[in-house]
């Protein structure tokens, strides 16, 4: 009798956790979380989750990517402008620990996030209208925020106008993921080595220093972000290179930060030179033998993130050199579900964002302990269940 109360409370609160995890993901508000403007020939996207660092959820996936749809076939729409609501992010991502639970409840939501996201990835890569993100504030494809998105709804469009408040990061691999949203196809095409150096150690660049990359395509300060969203409206049938055009005389009139030199300015040589190996175990040893502070540095940094992490993301960043984007949404639809099969994806949620004690314990605990043959099943085919584009 004892058994059966036990089962059915079980039961209970098994059915109770996994409405938790679909409401959280697939919130019925997206209708006031994402708002959608016709402004004159102009469609304007604002994610409007302010006090969520305007985080993505299911549902808003769900509405954003019919709308790209139908606006890349509307002959009274010339471009498309997104944007975030109040003054601290543009995005910082979807929720990260509903993605976690439905991980751990076995439930399909984790497949259909990141499946949903990636094909809106793609969607945005391949607009054929002039897409521009203005980017003012935080944007992610980690986890800083406890989320994970904002970098996916930016980087793969035509432009991405960046301010002094823009503060870009991917430090997946401190909470084993990996670099997603199509990191794989952006980052190896930075220039020289930067892109490895950014995903395998989760560095943040932020205002000018995300255009001086390439990562943006335009800086403008912040006080002008208001005054450009109206001229791009004005523009009458606009082509790519009128908005352009556009976008460079803004760019041209914000001089904030321009004689600050690049964050990363004295280390660029020493980043090609150290992060030129064919494994991350070479990596950590040029540092270790390089001895500056700065190799130090990064060697500690390295130290905390998931060895399993380190390791598929070096491969992605491998693999992704040579691949088109639609190549790299699909391998790492792969990678994101061998991490929900995985043990330091829920551990590194535990650590950096529930518990919040910062001390993961993963396993393997060392690079040495993760085999090439683990490393290769992660980026195996799953046959009926790979992502179709």
């Amino acid at each position: 009798m004892s058994l059966i109360i036990l089962t059915s409370a079980h039961r209970l609160r098994s059915a109770c956790r996994l409405q938790r995890i679909q409401g959280h993901m697939m919130s019925t508000k997206a209708g006031s979380e994402v708002l959608f403007e016709k402004v004159g020939n102009a469609g304007v996207i604002t994610l409007n989750r302010p006090k969520a660092l305007n985080a993505l959820n299911l549902t808003m996936i769900r509405h954003i990517y019919p709308q790209l749809k139908n606006w890349d076939k509307d002959s009274e729409t010339d471009l498309v402008i997104i944007k975030g609501a109040g003054e601290k992010a543009f995005c910082a991502g979807g929720d990260i620990r509903a993605v976690t639970e439905a991980g751990k409840a076995g439930d399909s939501l984790a497949q259909d996030f990141f499946r949903e996201e990636y094909i809106l990835n793609n969607t945005i890569g391949t607009y054929q209208k002039p897409y521009v993100a203005l980017i003012d504030g935080i944007t992610m494809g980690g986890i800083l925020k406890e989320q994970f998105e904002g970098v996916g709804l930016s980087v793969h469009g035509r432009f991405r106008v960046a301010t002094e408040k823009t503060l870009f990061a991917m430090p997946e691999t401190g909470i084993g993921l990996f670099p997603d949203v199509g990191g794989g196809y952006f980052l190896p095409r930075l220039q020289g080595k930067l892109g490895l150096f950014l995903a395998l150690t989760g560095f943040r660049l932020k205002g000018r220093d995300i255009q001086r990359v390439g990562v943006a395509t335009h800086f403008v300060q912040s006080d002008k972000i208001v005054s450009l969203e109206k001229d791009l409206i004005d523009l009458k049938s606009p082509s790519n290179s009128d908005v352009a055009q556009l976008l460079d005389s803004y760019q041209e009139q914000s001089s904030l930060d321009a004689e600050k030199p690049f964050v990363l300015q004295e280390q660029t040589e020493a980043i090609d030179r150290l992060f030129s190996a064919g494994s991350v175990e070479e990596i950590m040893e040029n540092l270790k033998r390089d001895g500056s502070a700065f190799a130090l540095k990064q060697t500690e940094t390295l130290a905390k993130m998931s060895p399993t992490s380190l390791k598929l993301t070096f491969r992605q960043i491998q693999e992704g050199a040579r691949m088109s984007l639609q190549e790299v949404l699909v391998m790492e639809y792969r990678l994101s579900q061998a991490c929900m099969r995985g043990h330091d994806f829920y551990e590194g949620v535990r650590a950096v964002l529930i518990d919040k004690d910062q001390s993961p314990k993963w396993k393997p605990s060392t690079l040495s302990g993760v085999s090439e043959q683990a490393i290769e099943e992660c980026f195996s085919s799953l046959g009926e269940r790979d992502l179709k584009l």
